[in-house]
């Protein structure tokens, strides 16, 4: 366990140390180490960090309910492995031409592996910030995407990276050309959201700013600030 953790635990009111020397070192006692190995269990169960705070200091809050949410959703999470395996297996059998996969095969198992690698990088961010219902509801609509809409789709991806160019040239995120950007944002997302509301539209563009990730893909696609112009863009267009 790094410095680092320990000190963002403590910061977030996961777990404060016993008390901290005169130097500033943080002192954990029996009780905090003991608290310690909770977090770090309920962590290897991929449970996001404000879960893990409610179910260890809220009395209140229906702990047992939480941990069987969250067994559904790695119940989910094993699925979507196992369906990846076996398209591996068929992709290798493919090559050693042991197996002939058809077109439909191998649409679906690109999907998956999408999936998958959508939530290896960004899972636990977005089922803290929409739910894990919300984000299952998403990923199962994702996967219904038939090939004529998965490209549609990717059409529309590329058209908001050269709208936002073209917007940002503007220098004005309440512009015709900005609105028109933030109205094409709504429509990619409902090839994938099971429902729309403002709110969550909201949230989604401030993540683009606050996580480094995000900012990095639409900085490096249309230009510096970029992240910050679109999150503008849909926040001019939503009020």
């Amino acid at each position: 366990m790094s410095k680092g953790t320990l000190r963002y635990y403590d910061e977030i009111g996961l777990l404060a140390p016993k008390r901290k020397s005169s130097n500033g070192y943080r002192i954990y006692g029996a009780e905090e180490v003991d608290k310690l190995q909770q977090i770090l269990f309920y962590r290897n169960l991929d449970m996001p960090l404000d879960t893990i705070k409610q179910v260890l200091t809220d009395s209140h809050f229906d702990s047992e309910k939480a941990l069987l949410e969250h067994r559904q959703h790695l119940l989910v999470k094993k699925a979507q492995v196992d369906q990846l395996l076996e398209t591996l297996d068929k992709t290798l059998a493919n090559k050693k031409g042991e197996f002939q996969m058809s077109d439909k095969e191998k649409f679906e198992g690109f999907k998956k592996e999408l999936l998958a690698n959508n939530e290896t990088q960004y899972g636990s961010e977005i089922r803290e910030k929409h739910g894990s219902e919300t984000i299952e509801k998403a990923n199962q609509k994702f996967a219904g995407l038939s090939p004529e809409d998965y490209t549609n789709m990717q059409d529309l991806s590329a058209k908001i990276i050269k709208g936002l160019k073209l917007a940002m040239q503007k220098e004005d995120s309440t512009s015709k050309e900005a609105i028109q950007l933030a109205q094409l944002h709504k429509e990619w997302l409902m090839f994938t959201w099971p429902s729309y509301s403002k709110e969550a539209h909201q949230g989604l563009a401030q993540m683009y700013v606050d996580d480094p990730r995000f900012t990095r893909f639409y900085d490096e696609s249309a230009g510096t600030g970029a992240a910050k112009f679109l999150r503008d863009a849909i926040f001019n267009f939503l009020n």
